[in-house]
């Protein structure tokens, strides 16, 4: 069974766990809505999970709304409105493009067949208008609508509260005064998938000097969408203020999926700015740049990433799994990674990244020590065999609720 390799970092106990919170479910059909099968961690998870939930007996699939560009503009705006408030508006033509598109996908997808149905994020949660009787939909929500633009909040709160349940990955990003019931479910990392299986090391050297990365020299990573969330010109600022003290290189790396038509636009802007600094590297990688990115995180010195907000940061957790201390922004998900101070640390600032990035480059004893606690921690907690469980245990939950009938 696929199920049985995971034995090797979880242990036959925990695998006999979850074949027994499986075994009710066998024959179940399930459905995963997202928006995009290329760039994102939530793609990045369903790859992974849906092989395994049909390796358990689950009849589990996996589809993809469709959109035009105009939409994935609206969808963005949407993410970006329910992260926080901010100068722009939903128009009362976003809405129109948005209900055009979801009427559009009411009929490509087909949901009528599935008992539990996954929605993920905003862009297809409009589909529920198509809910039976005896389903159970689950809008899994990847972000923090903590602190909505109340307007945009007003749009989907029609939605969401149609939903049986609602997924977050911490207590924090939970909106007040929603009336169905809330999950907390972090996301994970599957230690099987290209982006973190063990790497030769002549192929990170190799991977490094195809990109002009010197491997003898220390190197600071962050690993990211071109986002400005993301806050890419605030390390560049940081870098600054470390070369004046270090020698070390700077790589930023990452791309933009179909669904973010920002994307390019921060690439840009960032490549720009990085091209009148020495030492950095900015790397637009395909969204199949597995291996690349592997290697580049392996051979880093410090990991950063400094999010303004973040829903979690999967990237952090996939550079504490290949033992490297991590420089993080305070913020979401992110600081239910790292244990500041034991496995990395937690910064508010511009200044404050500088200094920790600095510290960690300098004191390199105790960048190894920090960079094995960081692997214990996901090995215990951001497996995706945990996930998995977690999954089947709220699938269980809601089936038991009401008592459907298969």
């Amino acid at each position: 069974m696929l199920i049985e390799q995971y034995a090797t970092y979880i242990g036959e106990g925990n695998i006999e766990e979850i074949k027994a919170v499986a075994e009710p479910l066998k024959g179940l059909k399930v459905l995963h809505v997202n928006s995009t099968k290329l760039g994102g961690g939530v793609s990045e998870i369903l790859y992974r999970l849906i092989p395994l939930m049909r390796d358990l007996g689950i009849d589990a699939e996996w589809q993809v709304i469709k959109g035009d560009e105009e939409f994935f503009k609206v969808t963005k705006k949407i993410h970006n409105l329910l992260h926080m408030p901010g100068h722009d508006r939903l128009t009362s033509e976003d809405i129109i493009t948005y209900m055009r598109t979801t009427h559009t996908n009411l009929s490509y997808i087909d949901t009528s067949p599935y008992d539990i149905v996954f929605i993920h994020d905003p862009q297809p949660m409009g589909l529920i208008v198509n809910k039976r009787q005896g389903q159970k939909w689950i809008w899994r929500c990847h972000i923090d609508i903590s602190t909505p633009d109340e307007e945009t909040w007003k749009f989907i709160e029609m939605f969401v509260n149609a939903y049986d349940a609602i997924v977050f990955h911490i207590a924090e990003f939970a909106k007040e005064g929603v009336k169905i019931p809330k999950f907390i479910i972090a996301p994970s990392i599957d230690p099987f998938h290209d982006k973190n299986v063990e790497l030769d090391r002549n192929f990170i050297t190799s991977t490094l000097e195809k990109f002009g990365i010197d491997p003898k020299r220390p190197l600071v990573l962050q690993v990211s969408r071109f986002d400005r969330l993301k806050d890419p010109f605030g390390v560049l600022q940081a870098f600054k203020m470390v070369k004046r003290a270090c020698d070390c290189q700077l790589v930023l790396a990452g791309g933009y999926a179909s669904d973010d038509p920002e994307g390019e636009e921060v690439y840009n802007e960032v490549m720009e700015e990085a091209s009148k600094m020495k030492d950095v590297f900015v790397l637009n990688l395909p969204p199949d740049s597995h291996y690349e990115i592997n290697a580049l995180q392996r051979a880093a010195t410090v990991v950063v990433q400094k999010s303004i907000r973040e829903g979690f940061g999967l990237v952090v957790t996939e550079a504490m799994w290949k033992e490297k201390p991590v420089v993080g922004g305070n913020v979401g998900g992110i600081r239910r990674q790292i244990v500041n101070g034991f496995t990395g640390y937690l910064v508010n600032s511009i200044e404050g990244t500088a200094y920790r990035i600095r510290q960690l480059l300098i004191n390199s004893e105790m960048a190894k020590v920090m960079g094995r606690n960081a692997k214990e921690r996901v090995r215990h907690t951001f497996l995706i065999t945990r996930q998995l469980k977690d999954y089947l245990v709220l699938i269980n939950y809601l089936i038991n609720s009401d008592h459907i009938q298969r």
